[in-house]
């Protein structure tokens, strides 16, 4: 059906937030889970517009981890969480945003995937008509992606480029 278990970090689901486009987990992934750790993340700030939308969609999703998280050292508390609930769950993607983390979790042999490559997979399939706009949300609510890279999507999906930073 579609491609498996997700196990996602607190970026991405921030960034989704704010454009409120959690649906798109559910039309692109079979399962969705999220570690303790990132459940504490996201649901930290209860005075958010979105607090509401993220634990109702979250809440039921949380996995506790097994084991021991013997990674915290080398990322932080959510993202080795993450990492260590992908492993034991043999998922099929993490969603993660953050390089350094996702590059760590490379090297573990885990399929990662981020917020800007679930939106051009949801513009492929037709989930969503138009990046830029989503892209020009992002600025302004200060996510943090790069805007060489965004532009490279742009391109690739034959819409307009972003000028600057808004």
């Amino acid at each position: 059906m579609n491609n498996g278990l997700v196990i996602a970090d607190a970026g991405p689901i921030f960034s989704l937030a704010i454009i409120d486009k959690f649906e798109l987990l559910n039309q692109l992934f079979d399962e969705i889970k999220i570690s303790k750790a990132v459940w504490e993340e996201i649901t930290l700030d209860k005075s958010t517009e979105f607090y509401n939308k993220i634990e109702l969609f979250f809440k039921p999703k949380v996995t506790e981890i097994k084991g021991f998280n013997d990674l915290t050292f080398v990322m932080d508390y959510g993202e080795s969480e993450s990492v260590i609930l992908y492993k034991e769950l043999k998922a099929n993607f993490l969603l993660i945003d953050d390089k350094k983390a996702r590059k760590i979790a490379e090297n573990f042999d885990i399929k990662c995937i981020g917020t800007l490559g679930i939106l051009s997979v949801a513009k492929d399939k037709g989930l969503i008509n138009e990046l830029r706009p989503i892209f020009k949300t992002f600025l302004e609510n200060n996510r943090y992606y790069s805007i060489k890279l965004l532009n490279k999507l742009l391109e690739r999906h034959n819409e307009l480029k972003i000028k600057h930073i808004v």
